[in-house]
């Protein structure tokens, strides 16, 4: 069994509300810019989009919509009570920014272990995947 003094305690529930609230602040930017047409990432975004869901739908319909979705996940993050849901959802959205790293190499390294700075951009990802780890595991629901 583990003690954890209140003040360690309260140090936890601070740095998982930091953390909640670094995830919206880039969800929400992020998305943000996709909706407004003006995110750098829309380049990788369409070439990705080329080669999977353009039968679907229009890319122009796709940016909002990702947009759109992006801003919700990170404005779930501040909600507690649906903390495990924004954690999936999130999870399957980082999955699916990996997928230039396998499907657009070219884009993503510039030889064995070396990657572009599209492909550092990707890869970042992984501290998003953290903290939304530790906020899942310090949920109480």
């Amino acid at each position: 069994m583990i003690t954890i003094t209140k003040n360690r305690f309260q140090s936890l529930v601070t740095a998982a509300w930091m953390n909640r609230a670094m995830i919206a602040i880039v969800y929400v930017w992020f998305g943000s810019l996709k909706i407004f047409g003006l995110s750098p990432a829309e380049g990788l975004v369409t070439k990705l989009f080329d080669i999977t869901l353009s039968p679907f739908m229009s890319i122009q319909q796709f940016l909002i919509l990702l947009g759109l979705v992006e801003s919700a996940i990170g404005l779930a993050w501040l909600f507690p009570r649906i903390s495990k849901w924004a954690f999936w959802i999130m999870m399957g959205h980082l999955f699916t920014t990996f997928l230039p790293v396998l499907f657009l190499p070219n884009e993503t390294w510039q030889s064995f272990f070396a990657l572009t700075l599209t492909g550092q951009y990707i890869i970042k990802n992984v501290v998003l995947c953290s903290a939304a780890w530790f906020i899942y595991v310090f949920s109480e629901n």
